[in-house]
């Protein structure tokens, strides 16, 4: 169930400390919201100097308030925040809003200091918000303690940034958008993000959190609670360089930022993971408005060329799917318009809008009954018959008629989406005009932007697919295993084939003698690789195809004389014909825990850049989804006569190899590459382990 945070969202008394009549001091701005709704609850206000504070009689202190407090928030000197909190705790507080600032962000000491504070907050069985926050606010409870008002309405702000919060307003009024709850998350000493999105979706009067969060402490238990959550959850976050992978040591490290990572879990989680406080808005804003589908074929309507266009390269790089509609929906559709309308998607009026404002209407009626089609993206003139007023403002003279006309084919369009419900998105040159208007009181989401009209269709599709039927969103964490001994290369092959992995014959020698040796156990070709060296092929550590003993032990004396390895391995060469070379690795994320890598492996594995992501361990069916997803998957069905690959087989391999790395948490990084996936099986090549 979570924590029990009614006493932070909903408590029986008020107190401030830190109340002051200075406007510079925040123990003011949050005194004055918190006075707002004096009636809904008691509140005090504190000041160590007494007298008065926005006219009413302060405390010299808690105890002096003479009766429990059960929520107090703390504005305070860092040097008495201690003194305060223990205060607090002494008067019965079961919350505390902890604002003053210098602890963790200051550095050890003041980690140290934190650390001390919030375990003895939770050893009283009280919770603690902060420290270094700007407050919280719940507008279904009248609870304001932060420094500035929030619109009421059904989204939760939970916040690192307090300007990136009064952004996030500003940006979401002329949506129509409100806040049930806002909570500056600060520290995060005691209460997290996690406790938050936890609480938020047990909250009947909210209907969708959003995020802005830079530090994510468990990273992983965001991702189950998001995912449990039952609503949208959508991300903000920051941090999306590639300076992370710069001192990574294996290819995988090299393939894996914090931006992927956070992506990956984010996919895994459902959330929506947004780049800017505006596109943040956008999502939300298309959340809170019409059905949602797990289809992502969109058909565009336009009365224009150029509009349907830029609108179809914009929903395309949205992720949309814009197919050519078949041969009955352009028939139903010529029925519809005039001869010079072009409807096979995107489908223009050519200047149909102008003679009849209700095409638009018939047109949109057409495209909703259609089977092929999930959704529809309105865009371009709509809205500038009814924003002309007559001809002025640039529409067509005459525009009286037209403009009745238009908000009839508004009000139409309201009641075809009625009849058959599906995501409807409009971008309009004039979306404050009154046809637009009317379809934005309907609750359908109405932009100026182009770009934003398609973020917002594809927040509204695609979403009815939670994965593979049976596999769980965010998965669990095996068991702990044995710590890995041998973290060399015949050690981790050994682990790796333990679990089920399979790889060619092989054995490890340090001589000629036992390189003649390892010869004898198995026919060649053979394969030939120095061991204990850093990307063994761009080092020249790697001889493949040695067609007999002879050639074995040339390239040994050859390869020894350059690199000097400790010690060789002597495998047999696998056949590589039909096949296709993929990379499967495991990256441990601080924050989110080990993460995989699938993708198109061998020696240009960093050059092509083809790879997917996704929390570990990987079940064969989400590692079949993301090898199909890859830019190359129609190497994986046979092309040029080569036949198809057994991708189940590698997908049961991904599975294996990414379950032992999640068991290993010494092991910074595991990864196999190649994994040769041929169309009778999957084969191990290589492997390797860096421990943490």
């Amino acid at each position: 169930m979570g924590r029990d945070l009614t006493a932070l969202f909903d408590p029986g008394s008020v107190a401030v400390i830190g109340a002051s009549d200075d406007p510079a001091k925040y123990g003011h701005a949050v005194a004055s919201q918190a006075l707002r709704a004096d009636g809904r609850r008691p509140v005090h206000l504190v000041n160590r100097r007494g007298g008065t504070v926005l006219g009413r009689t302060a405390a010299t202190s808690l105890a002096a308030i003479g009766e429990p407090v059960e929520l107090v928030v703390i504005s305070v000197p860092g040097a008495g925040f201690e003194a305060a909190v223990d205060d607090a705790l002494a008067c019965g507080a079961k919350a505390i809003v902890g604002i003053t600032a210098g602890f963790a962000e200051a550095g050890p000491a003041g980690l140290a200091r934190q650390r001390a504070v919030a375990a003895r907050v939770r050893a009283a069985g009280a919770v603690l918000v902060g420290p270094n926050c700007l407050g919280i606010a719940d507008n279904t409870t009248e609870l304001y303690l932060a420094s500035d008002r929030f619109a009421p309405g059904s989204v939760a702000l939970l916040s690192q940034s307090g300007n990136l919060a009064l952004e996030l307003q500003l940006r979401a009024a002329p949506h129509g958008l409100g806040f049930s709850r806002f909570v500056s998350l600060g520290n995060q000493a005691d209460v997290t993000l996690v406790d938050l999105v936890e609480d938020c979706a047990r909250h009947e009067a909210t209907t969708a959190i959003a995020v802005y969060a830079e530090d994510f402490g468990d990273g992983r238990a965001f991702a189950r609670a998001a995912a449990a959550a039952g609503k949208p959850v959508v991300l903000l976050t920051a941090g999306r360089g590639t300076a992370s992978a710069r001192s990574a040591r294996s290819h995988t490290g090299a393939l894996t930022t914090s931006a992927d990572v956070v992506a990956a879990a984010c996919r895994d989680a459902g959330v929506e993971l947004v780049r800017t406080p505006r596109e943040m808005t956008v999502v939300l804003a298309a959340l809170g408005a019409g059905p949602r589908t797990g289809g992502r074929r969109t058909a565009v309507l336009t009365d224009g060329g150029g509009h349907g266009a830029v609108a179809a390269d914009a929903a395309e790089d949205a992720g949309l799917a814009v197919p050519e509609l078949g041969a009955p929906v352009q028939d139903g559709l010529r029925t519809a318009l005039w001869a010079q309308s072009a409807v096979g998607n995107p489908v223009d009026l050519a200047g149909m809008g102008e003679q009849d404002p209700l095409s638009y209407a018939a047109t949109v009626a057409e495209l909703l009954a259609a089977d092929e089609v999930d959704a529809v993206l309105m865009t371009g003139y709509f809205g500038g018959y009814a924003a002309s007023d007559g001809g002025l403002g640039g529409g067509p003279a005459g525009g009286l008629v037209l403009a009745e006309g238009e908000t009839r084919a508004a009000e139409k369009i309201v009641a075809h989406l009625a009849a058959a419900p599906k995501p409807l998105v409009v971008q309009s040159m004039y979306p404050q005009s009154p046809s637009c208007r009317v379809l934005a009181g309907a609750g359908i989401p109405v932009f100026a932007a182009t770009e934003d009209a398609a973020r917002a269709l594809a927040a509204m599709t695609g979403r009815g697919d939670a994965g593979p039927a049976g596999v769980p969103r965010v998965p669990a964490l095996p068991p702990a295993a044995e710590p890995l001994r041998d973290a060399g290369y015949h050690g981790v092959r050994a682990l790796l084939g333990a679990a089920g992995v399979p790889f060619p014959p092989a054995r490890e020698v340090t001589d000629e003698a036992g390189l003649l040796g390892a010869a004898a156990g198995f026919d060649g070709p053979y394969v030939l690789k120095a061991l204990h060296v850093l990307h063994k092929s761009d080092a020249g550590g790697v001889a493949l195809r040695l067609a007999d003993r002879e050639a074995l032990l040339a390239a040994y004396r050859d390869m020894h004389d350059r690199l000097g390895a400790p010690s060789y391995s002597v495998e047999a060469m696998a056949d590589l014909s039909d096949g296709v070379e993929l990379i499967v690795g495991v990256h441990r994320d601080p924050r989110f825990g080990p993460v995989a890598v699938v993708g198109l492996g061998g020696v240009l594995t960093e050059t092509l850049r083809d790879v997917a992501f996704a929390l570990a361990p990987v079940p064969a069916r989400r590692a079949e989804a993301l090898l199909r997803g890859l830019r190359s998957a129609a190497l994986l069905d046979g092309v040029r006569g080569r036949p198809a690959v057994d991708v189940g087989a590698a997908a049961a391999v991904i599975e294996r190899i990414t379950t032992v790395a999640a068991a290993h948490p010494e092991i910074a990084e595991f990864e196999v590459n190649p994994l040769l996936v041929r169309p009778d099986g999957a084969l191990a090549l290589d492997a390797r382990a860096v421990p943490g």
